[in-house]
């Protein structure tokens, strides 16, 4: 079964002509109700556009035989095969990406405004980050690791270290925990342990969710310790939207006079490539214009593709355009654990070849390609986006390496400094004691005695953390096809 791409070339082609002088509502989509011209199968519409875009960006089209050029004998085999599957997920995660491990990342959804939400930091939540952990044989205890500033947690008085095991009177377990914490409001009886055993109190916390747009930069501080001056930041999502408040943070280290930095990513699952390459740039500075890190593509675009545009630079300027901040450090801390991902991975690994990074706390997730939003539009892009559906997909389309060509596995980065967060015990984060700011004090200090010593619970087991089921969690994305790769892209379907 083969059919040659320029039969889907001609087609796009057409569309991009039309689009030109039309908005939204034009008619380049002409269908019936329900979404699909007569006598075509439901879903047909969508499911071509799902694969006309991963055949051209997914960076693992070789491993997709259904996605080669020749591999279907016309367009009425092809769409035969589309229309086998039962929905367009059905297709996207059973048809046309590869299975984990080697793809844990793609994904699609119906609707984009929720995908948009979450990229632009917009989320429904109660305010209270936690993560979540089995003990004995179906239990679950979840452990609140910070509170976001104003939310409803905050005002109702939860606080880092809060545990609890019941939600309105009804005890966690593998089989309950998500739809308990999914609720639109609940209240939390709050937990204790005292000689090993989990037992609650009698205080509870009503919560309820609301529409927050959460600033990533939690806290910046400066930390005194031995006459040495070090600046603080833990950063916990690379959102676009709030460069310039992290450009600000940086701006206000700098004009402290700081020696030594650590930068607190132990709960940052990624976010944007852009907002990566800024924040190595505002550690860094005396870089400018060298390579950050580099792209490998599918074959197709890798052969098309310029030399400068398979890289990533040093930089001066955010994306306002304002003048980074930059502390023109040598070597910099950086603590990362098992919910570092992505763009936070970038970043350690990017700034490897130029500066010393210490890596203070646990292996990271293992996250070294990057993603980007494809809509059902002539470019792929938000613009004139087809009005009968909301469908978008975040596949993967290149893998990260730095400049020296290193890159990680699956297992994440080792670190150097190994400790980790007591989780029935959680200190004030940016405190000098906090266990992981403590064990990068104590290097910078030239004390390493003094890092506390940490083993892991083997009472208790890792099984999730607030947002895991949100459609960004640990992904690393471009925020739009840049325009050269986009042109490759429409020269290939004509």
């Amino acid at each position: 079964m083969k059919i040659n791409k320029l039969i889907l070339l001609l087609f796009l082609a057409t569309g991009v002509l039309s689009s030109c002088s039309k908005d939204d509502n034009d008619e380049r989509f002409p269908v019936e109700p329900g979404g699909d011209k007569p006598g075509e199968t439901p879903n047909l519409e969508i499911e071509n556009y799902l694969y006309d875009a991963m055949s051209i960006y997914y960076v693992y089209e070789a491993d997709v035989p259904e996605l080669g050029e020749n591999y279907f004998d016309s367009e009425a085999d092809k769409n035969e095969w589309l229309a086998s599957f039962d929905s367009p997920e059905d297709l996207f995660n059973n048809g046309l990406k590869v299975p984990a491990p080697k793809d844990r990342f793609s994904f699609i959804i119906d609707d984009y405004t929720i995908l948009e939400n979450n990229q632009a930091g917009i989320q429904t939540t109660t305010g209270m980050d936690y993560g979540l952990v089995r003990f004995g044989s179906n239990g679950v205890l979840a452990y609140v690791r910070y509170v976001i500033p104003n939310s409803p947690a905050d005002e109702a008085g939860v606080t880092r270290g809060t545990l609890f095991t019941d939600i309105d009177g009804e005890t966690m377990n593998l089989d309950n925990y998500q739809s308990l914490l999914g609720r639109d409001g609940y209240e939390i009886t709050v937990a204790e342990i005292n000689d090993n055993i989990i037992s609650n109190t009698d205080e509870t916390i009503a919560l309820n969710r609301i529409e927050i747009t959460e600033n990533p930069v939690l806290l910046s501080k400066v930390v005194e310790v031995d006459g040495i001056s070090v600046g603080y930041i833990m950063y916990n999502s690379f959102t676009a939207d709030f460069d310039d408040e992290l450009n600000a943070a940086f701006g206000d280290l700098k004009a402290e006079g700081i020696d030594e930095l650590v930068l607190d990513l132990r709960y940052n699952g990624g976010g944007s490539v852009e907002s990566a390459v800024d924040l190595s740039s505002m550690i860094t500075g005396q870089f400018n214009g060298e390579i950050f890190s580099k792209q490998s593509w599918n074959n197709f675009l890798q052969s098309q593709l310029s030399e400068d545009r398979l890289v990533d630079r040093f930089n001066d300027k955010i994306r306002t355009g304002e003048m980074i901040n930059s502390l023109n450090l040598s070597k910099v801390y950086i603590i990362g654990t098992a919910s570092t991902a992505s763009a936070s991975e970038l970043v350690i690994n990017g700034l490897a070849p130029y500066i010393e990074v210490v890596h203070v706390g646990s292996n990271t997730v293992g996250k070294f390609q990057a993603a980007a939003p494809l809509y059902d539009s002539p470019d792929w892009d938000r613009q004139n986006r087809n009005p009968n559906h909301k469908y978008v997909i975040q596949p993967l389309i290149y893998e990260s390496v730095n400049a020296n060509e290193d890159a990680y596995s699956e297992e994440g980065l080792i670190p150097d400094i190994e400790t980790e967060e007591d989780i029935t015990n959680l200190i004030e984060l940016g405190t000098p004691v906090e266990t992981l700011l403590a064990a990068a004090l104590a290097d910078i200090t030239g004390n390493r005695m003094a890092i506390p010593a940490t083993s892991y619970d083997s009472r208790f087991t890792k099984i999730g953390e607030r947002g895991e089921t949100d459609v960004d969690y640990q992904r690393m994305y471009i925020d739009e096809i840049p325009e050269e790769i986009r042109k490759k892209a429409a020269e290939f379907k004509q």
